[in-house]
């Protein structure tokens, strides 16, 4: 990676969410241990220090205004968005920082901020699923585009809830080191393979919660540990020490699926990772566990009505993301 120094400037403020702020910090800091060289500044409005939304007091480093430029301006979401109107302070102090960045980027409820201050205008965006109909009604200007976890409209960059905001911060160390140098970051954090921005909110593991019995969440442990292992219902039943029909009884009941099935969705899952990745068609069906590309295509058909290949040109990585 290339040490050449970045500034990355986050505006913080009474309320905002820990997780918005702590998540892109560390994807940049992990980035450090790798060669790079980002210098991450947490300020706020007044200088003052700021309460997040979990009670957990933010030490800043001084006042927005006093801030140098910065090659990166980030403003984390929190609880106050869309439920209050954006105070004047923050609004101010977004549309400084953004004018001395060299690129905008927002999680979550802080493209509200972004919105209020104008720097949404005329460009494409996104936010949690929950409240993009509101963005949208209150930035008439912007094109709100609710299924994505994170849209780059120039140097402006928005994106989803919560853990979106890692895999935006990811993107931006790509688009500084490269996509080998974001995978390696996102390996070195063990976090879930890049995601592409262009990827649905609604991917299959964010569809349903995880499973509560103990044995379920041993199933999904064994199969993304090893996706391409041996996982029918007889294997996985005398893994766990049941019967097979035991087995298919508890997944019927507290999921309304079979094991073949759950095992085929979190493959397919991977996949699509796999895909977003850069992997061919082939590589992804076989790293995933399908025993050739036409089951995978066959199951991308069912699923998404789009084929491998189509999906991968839609959603490849976050250097191919559309921009306008």
């Amino acid at each position: 990676m290339s040490s050449a120094a970045h500034r990355v400037t986050v505006l913080v403020y009474d309320g905002v969410k820990l997780l918005d702020v702590a998540g892109p910090a560390e994807v940049f800091g992990e980035a450090n241990l790798l060669g790079a060289d980002y210098r991450v500044h947490l300020v706020s409005p007044s200088g003052s220090d700021v309460t997040s939304s979990i009670g957990m007091r933010i030490t800043v480093d001084g006042a927005s205004a006093t801030a140098p430029d910065a090659g990166t301006f980030l403003l984390p979401g929190g609880d106050a968005h869309p439920r209050t109107p954006v105070t004047r302070d923050l609004i101010d102090a977004a549309q400084d920082l953004a004018g001395r960045a060299g690129r905008v980027a927002s999680v979550c409820s802080g493209a509200f901020v972004l919105g209020a201050a104008g720097l949404l205008d005329g460009k494409r965006a996104t936010t949690h699923w929950k409240i993009t109909a509101e963005l949208a009604a209150r930035c008439p200007r912007t094109r709100v585009e609710p299924d994505a976890l994170y849209v780059r409209d120039g140097t402006t960059y928005t994106s989803a809830g919560v853990t979106a905001g890692i895999d935006l911060a990811l993107a931006l160390v790509e688009e500084d080191h490269g996509p080998d140098g974001s995978r390696q970051v996102a390996r070195s954090m063990v976090v879930y393979l890049q995601r592409s921005g262009g990827q649905s909110q609604f991917s299959a593991p964010l569809q349903g919660p995880p499973p509560r019995s103990p044995v379920l969440r041993t199933v999904v442990d064994l199969v993304t540990a090893d996706p391409a292992g041996r996982h029918s219902p007889a294997t996985l039943a005398d893994r766990l020490n049941l019967s097979t029909r035991h087995l298919t009884r508890l997944f019927r009941q507290e999921l309304g699926t079979t094991p073949a099935r759950y095992v085929e969705s979190i493959r397919f899952d991977i996949a699509k990772s796999l895909l977003d990745q850069g992997y061919t068609a082939t590589q992804a069906a076989a790293m995933a566990g399908f025993p050739s590309y036409e089951s995978l295509r066959r199951v991308f058909t069912r699923e998404l009505a789009l084929s491998p290949a189509a999906y991968q040109r839609r959603f490849a990585t976050a250097r191919r993301l559309r921009s306008e």
